[in-house]
């Protein structure tokens, strides 16, 4: 898979992708992630890339004919068809798991990381797939957004994670009974010591009852999206 973020602070990404499963999966040739300087697609000496709003307001935004050139030079690149182009935005689609599992079959993902007042409308209208949000608050810029997304991602590769990690994850749909529902969260679990200020681990944990044990932690993860399930089996 291959990833491009396009951003006004390239610095910014060099800790979080040069560290753990991230970097792995770069060595192992899983991923590659090339991040680019909005600026080198600028024409002026002063590498300018932003302008006032047309309207007046405060804040400079990002132009069109900047991103535009950057777009069609990452995607002169692009051979497979199996590819999205994302601008990081507080009005997108919010993020989530099964959003990172679609990204994660692609060939090639251009990740825009908006930054100052905003990105000029025509971007989002003429020139992405979509847009994304990580969540309802506002950050300084799309620069950690673009981080989430890639890590969410990129750990779905095959082969970046062992494949028990994925198992019964948070987020993911859970079947059981007959039903499928999403977006649980995961069982709570325990480790040594068995016994810690007074804070016990679970019996059934200890008892060797596989079916009791998968039961419970079945019965724990849906409980965390208000007891669905076990309403369910109650009606």
């Amino acid at each position: 898979m291959k990833i491009d973020i396009l951003t006004l602070f390239p610095d910014m990404f060099s800790g979080p992708f040069a560290t753990s499963m991230l970097k792995k999966a770069q060595d192992n040739g899983l991923v590659e992630i090339s991040i680019h300087d909005l600026r080198n697609w600028a024409t002026d000496k002063h590498k300018t890339v932003d302008g006032r709003p047309y309207g007046g307001g405060a804040g400079m935004i990002l132009r069109v004919d900047i991103i535009d050139r950057a777009l069609k030079t990452l995607k002169s690149k692009i051979i497979n068809r199996k590819s999205k182009i994302i601008l990081l935005s507080a009005k997108g689609k919010t993020f989530n798991q099964e959003r990172a599992q679609e990204f994660s079959k692609l060939d090639n993902l251009i990740l825009i990381a908006g930054h100052y007042e905003g990105v000029d409308e025509r971007v989002a209208e003429h020139l992405v797939d979509e847009e994304i949000s990580i969540g309802d608050y506002i950050l300084t810029g799309g620069e950690i957004p673009a981080m989430v997304i890639v890590d969410a991602v990129v750990r779905l590769i095959p082969g970046v994670l062992n494949p028990n990690s994925l198992i019964d994850e948070s987020y993911s749909s859970l079947k059981t009974r007959n039903l499928k529902i999403k977006n649980y969260t995961e069982y709570p679990q325990y480790t040594r010591p068995e016994k810690y200020h007074g804070w016990k681990v679970p019996e059934v944990l200890l008892s060797g009852n596989h079916k009791e044990i998968e039961n419970w932690r079945r019965e724990k993860s849906v409980n965390k999206i208000g007891k669905l399930f076990k309403l369910k089996n109650a009606q």
